[in-house]
């Protein structure tokens, strides 16, 4: 009975996660239509992704401070109808400007529900059974964006995209599910507001940045190798990269990913685990762009999936864990905030390098730098202990 109420919980949030994706994955497939139907500018669909991800940012911040002084479920609760509100508007937008407002807000129910579901498991579970269920929650990523490639590729051509965003916002029908049987833990009282006992303890304030610089370096190589290899690829004639099966694949490579790492939690250390998938991130990264063959692409595709999504899972596991409870929600929105500035300039600095003219053998050797100085900062930077046994006290009492 006890084994069958964890896994509910895990249920409950990774299907919070899942929805989560499944907006993002969305607008991907979204954005080549509009291009069309409004005859935007490349620059203009570029501020809708920088947009939704500046939105990302605010989310981040505030949700998780709120989580800290509300509850975690209330947060997570208000994050989901957020961002389904915004779907819903989102469907009657007339133009660009309005598009892009819209993604303002949805972001910021987006950037806000992924700190607070990795804080609420982590008040839930503890030790290596945390940073498993931490990392099988973040799996639920993967399955949102098979859902929003079976929708894409077999849903939107026939009723278009409005009325595919329209069957999304039925996850604001999931807050209900929520309100009756998503636990909520305990909030322990604090008279300080949670930021200024995060940046004015030194211990805390250490661990933010360095974290915050880890998730920096896994969203920037993320979001820069992702958004524009496919394309590089393309131009190079390999068009496959847009047909369903690519797609399917790359979202499917990444569940096995997440399991393995889930499954090595309770064999080597979390530091361990995510070098072993950052190291792997970097080999995939390049064989992927000096792939010369359509099985080559799939197969270093697939790989790479495999390893930076397995290394987000494990960072997701390794970060809420760092922070002692009364601070849990606002140490790891911060660090995701920080990480989500990475998010917006990664894909502009690599457009920016292409248009420079910059080999493709440059901009991924700027990839393997930062993913080797984030091997670096955690090596010798983070500590592989959770933050209640090793401080033993609130943040207040830091304070």
């Amino acid at each position: 009975m006890q084994l069958l109420k964890k896994y509910r919980l895990l249920a409950i949030i990774g299907t919070a996660w899942l929805f989560d994706a499944m907006d993002v994955a969305m607008l991907s497939f979204i954005m080549p239509l509009i291009k069309t139907e409004w005859h935007l500018a490349s620059a203009q669909l570029g501020l809708v992704g920088a947009t939704t991800s500046m939105g990302m940012v605010v989310g981040a911040m505030i949700c998780g401070a709120m989580a800290d002084r509300i509850g975690r479920k209330h947060v997570l609760i208000l994050t989901l109808a957020l961002f389904s509100i915004g779907n819903l508007l989102l469907t009657v937008t007339p133009n660009i400007t309005a598009f892009i407002v819209v993604r303002f807000i949805t972001g910021i129910g987006l950037g806000g529900e992924l700190p607070v579901a990795a804080t609420l498991v982590a008040d839930s579970y503890q030790g290596t059974q945390r940073s498993k269920m931490l990392v099988l929650a973040d799996s639920f990523w993967a399955i949102g964006w098979i859902v929003a490639s079976l929708l894409a590729f077999w849903v939107m051509p026939f009723i278009g995209w409005r009325m595919t965003v329209l069957i999304t916002v039925a996850t604001i029908l999931y807050t209900l599910l929520l309100r009756r049987h998503l636990p909520d833990t305990p909030i322990e009282p604090q008279t300080r507001p949670s930021y200024k006992v995060l940046w004015r303890t030194p211990v805390f304030r250490q661990k933010t940045l360095l974290l915050g610089s880890l998730w920096f370096i896994v969203m920037l190589t993320y979001y820069g190798m992702f958004l524009w290899l496919p394309s590089l690829l393309v131009m190079r004639g390999f068009s496959i990269v847009h047909s369903f099966s690519y797609t399917l694949l790359m979202s499917l490579a990444q569940l096995p990913g997440y399991y393995l790492a889930a499954y090595l939690m309770g064999k080597i250390s979390r530091k361990s685990v995510l070098t072993i998938y950052l190291s792997g991130t970097i080999v995939s990264a390049l064989a992927f762009s000096l792939a010369s063959s359509n099985f080559a692409v799939l197969m270093s595709g697939a790989w790479l999936s495999f390893f930076d999504l397995g290394a987000w899972g494990t960072l997701i596991a390794l970060t809420p864990s760092q922070f002692p409870q009364a601070i849990r929600g606002t140490g790891m929105g911060a660090a995701q905030s920080i990480g989500r500035v990475g998010a917006m300039i990664g894909p502009y600095v690599v457009g920016l390098l292409l248009q420079m003219k910059t080999p493709l053998t440059g901009i991924f050797g700027i990839f393997v730098v930062l993913l080797l100085l984030g091997i670096a900062i955690l090596t010798f930077g983070i500590q592989d202990v959770d933050a209640q046994r090793k401080e033993g006290v609130s943040g207040e009492a830091h304070s």
